[in-house]
């Protein structure tokens, strides 16, 4: 297992163009923040679909290690994304992730993404990761 802090120092050495901030952790799940700025919107004013994949994925990402520990060799291998209503361009994106399958080889988790203050989720994702198998030596 990883702590939000261990979390925070890994994304910050070993991805350093990870450019969110890790909330919560714990309970097969994670919540992260994103600040939104101009660099993030498409013409029309509204927040990229790129940028809510990327945090769909981060969210999930995040909430693997925290159960698994800091295993960067963990790869998505699916990411599915339905977007829901504009969000808001002046508001950080939330997404937060469900874990709802752990397992040795596989997980499979679901992310809500929220313009920050609006209950009404603006895109939902499921993905799946390839977790590496544990090599043991003898």
């Amino acid at each position: 297992m990883a702590t939000k802090e261990e979390l925070a120092e890994f994304f910050e050495q070993d991805f350093p163009q990870a450019n969110f901030i890790i909330e919560r952790v714990g309970d097969r799940s994670a919540t992260i923040r994103k600040k939104i700025t101009h660099e993030h919107l498409r013409p029309g004013g509204t927040v990229s679909g790129p940028v809510l994949m990327e945090m769909a994925d981060a969210a999930l990402y995040v909430a693997i290690l925290s159960e698994i520990g800091l295993v960067a060799l963990a790869v998505t291998t699916n990411l599915n994304i339905n977007f829901m209503r504009k969000p808001a361009s002046d508001k950080d994106v939330i997404a937060e992730c469900k874990l709802m399958k752990l397992g040795k080889l596989l997980a499979i988790g679901e992310v809500s993404l929220f313009s920050d203050g609006d209950p009404n989720p603006v895109a939902h994702a499921v993905g799946t990761y390839a977790i590496p198998p544990v090599k043991k030596f003898g």
